[in-house]
């Protein structure tokens, strides 16, 4: 990340709110409100105490920024559990779409050089930056690899239709268990800056 950032408070507070980014957007509406009505199944009470106790001690997380956009499937399966941790925690969370804010996303690049989304970016009350994470929880890559591998090998020579829709089930299958791992990722990552 930059030594001064693109975010200030000013622009941070020019972002989206949720649902003004749902109204706006172009594809998957429908997708970003099954992924939203599975993280409210999937965010629990426990969850919720430890995501305000990591918002309301000293240096707290009680900003959030995400920047993504519409067309993206670690997106639309992504923000809307980050917008399910805002809302039950407090936090203000602010949408930027990436592609109209490269600024941004050039702060938050995955292992410093791929535009990888959502990025999603916690910060202070007084807007210090605090920590990061970047596009999807390390079971799903771990999964996504096992997944391709085995239909790679198992529908060798079939449709590239057939391959894709395949490879697209068993990827929602295992998306329960990676919005879990994201939950306890997040609450990792803010607990290692917050409250030290």
């Amino acid at each position: 990340m930059a030594d001064h950032s693109v975010v200030t408070k000013e622009r941070f507070d020019q972002g989206f709110r949720y649902q003004d980014y749902i109204d706006q957007i172009n594809v998957n509406k429908d997708r970003f409100q099954r992924y939203y009505d599975t993280a409210t199944d999937v965010v629990d009470e426990n969850d919720t105490k430890d995501f305000k106790d990591l918002m309301n001690g000293p240096g707290g997380a009680t900003r959030v920024m995400v920047v993504g956009e519409d067309w993206c499937p670690d997106v639309y399966r992504g923000m809307p559990l980050i917008a399910r941790i805002a809302e039950v925690s407090g936090m203000d969370l602010r949408i930027f779409p990436r592609d109209s804010h490269l600024d941004i996303m050039n702060e938050f690049l995955k292992d410093g050089q791929f535009q990888s989304i959502p990025a999603v970016v916690f910060y202070t009350e007084g807007h210090e930056y605090l920590c990061h994470w970047i596009e999807r929880p390390a079971l799903a890559n771990k999964d996504m690899a096992e997944i391709n591998n085995k239909i790679e090998t198992e529908m060798a020579g079939q449709d590239e239709q057939t391959v894709r829709r395949a490879r697209r089930d068993q990827i929602n299958g295992r998306f329960p268990d990676w919005q879990k791992a994201t939950v306890q990722e997040l609450k990792e990552l803010i607990s290692k800056v917050v409250n030290k």
